[in-house]
């Protein structure tokens, strides 16, 4: 039945690895080692997918051949019209199994299934920039909010006319890192400031920045060092946010394994009015910081190694240009234009996010020899 069938030769190599996983993921001593047991539970759920697509597959090449003997050796004339018939179905189910298959095994980012920690920042282009990271969060805001997952800011400044200079905020869900990571980096946009009085085109820009959330045993903190401070929290509430001191600032000393210079980390949390809750998402936030500046150097490597069209590993990259005149956006890695620019910054921003996947996993696909 195998043959020369590659797929099924990757699938078989990976049986072993499944029963090895499955009696680990029982085994007291492994759960007792968090960091090792999650580890091992993802990659589980990952394998029990591959296996399950594996018994199709097999199934399906089965059907195939018994289909294919009855055509050659049933006397019966309807017996062998039926045999055709599932000769059909299966020969045209086969090639989507593949494809199904090709992309369960391409390598994925063991962050994917992470909450993430997002920062937008206006950069040039002066209050129209803030505006449009405003713009930007609005959108981000809508998205979220249609996947059923939660956002919940943690710091902001303002714009002057509004918009932002800067927002932090969390996103928890199912899988959010491996659907947001795609938006990294800087996006421009093109239109007529509201605050341009002559009616002239402008660009301006905001970066995204998405941040995989760290887990607790991830990142070695010493609690012990930071020095909390709190202060009023001017952020919205009304009046009663101001009378409690609920904001909270951290200050953590913290030196740097890659470089081995010493920074001082600042993170302010203005999220709710309670300052244990507040505190809590701070050290969540700083957590990530230090996580993200730690792995840097390991996601540039992966992205240099595999020189991919939608690197995630440069948060400089102009991404994606926003043209109200043209109602387009166009993501710049994958030429991928949507000329609904109302509803993308609606939150309808799925169908570009799936044409990015896509892209990723036909790169990862071509260097995994499928």
């Amino acid at each position: 039945m195998a043959g020369n069938n590659t797929i099924l030769q990757k699938l078989e190599g990976l049986v072993a690895r499944y029963e090895e996983v499955a009696t680990l993921i029982t085994d007291p001593a492994v759960i007792a080692d968090q960091p090792r047991y999650v580890k091992l539970t993802k990659e589980y759920k990952d394998l029990e997918d591959i296996m399950a697509l594996r018994k199709e597959y097999i199934a399906c090449l089965n059907s195939i051949a018994e289909a294919k003997d009855l055509i050659i050796n049933e006397q019966d004339t309807d017996i062998r019209e039926m045999a055709r018939e599932e000769l059909q179905t299966n020969e045209e189910k086969q090639p989507k199994i593949e494809e199904a298959i090709k992309i369960a095994l391409v390598p994925k980012d063991p962050e994917d299934a992470k909450n993430v920690q997002m920062e937008i920042r206006a950069g040039t282009g002066g209050d129209e920039a803030c505006l449009f990271a405003g713009d930007l969060f609005l959108m981000y805001k809508r998205f979220c909010e249609a996947k059923g997952w939660t956002l919940a800011v943690s710091d902001e400044s303002p714009g002057a006319v509004g918009g932002f200079k800067e927002i932090d905020f969390s996103v928890n869900g199912d899988g959010v890192y491996g659907v947001l990571k795609y938006e990294s980096g800087v996006h421009r946009v093109q239109r007529v400031p509201v605050t341009e009085s002559n009616g002239r085109m402008q660009t301006s820009a905001a970066t995204v920045a998405v941040l995989p959330e760290a887990d607790p045993f991830e990142v070695k903190i010493n609690e012990g060092e930071i020095k909390w401070d709190t202060f009023r929290s001017s952020g919205a509430g009304g009046q009663n946010v101001n009378k409690v001191e609920s904001g909270v600032r951290a200050r953590y000393m913290w030196k740097n394994p890659n470089t081995g210079e010493t920074e001082e980390i600042l993170i302010e949390c203005t999220e709710t009015r309670d300052q244990p809750k507040n505190k809590e998402r701070a050290l969540a936030r700083l957590r990530t910081y230090i996580y993200d500046r730690e792995h840097q150097k390991y996601v540039d490597d992966i992205a240099n190694r595999r020189k991919t069209l939608v690197s995630t590993g440069d948060r400089s990259a102009k991404i994606r240009t926003y043209n109200f005149p043209q109602g387009r956006v166009t993501d710049h890695r994958i030429g991928y234009t949507t000329h609904d620019l109302q509803g993308f910054l609606a939150g309808d921003i799925q169908a570009m996010i799936d044409a990015l996947t896509v892209a990723e996993n036909a790169e990862k696909m071509k260097s995994n020899s499928l």
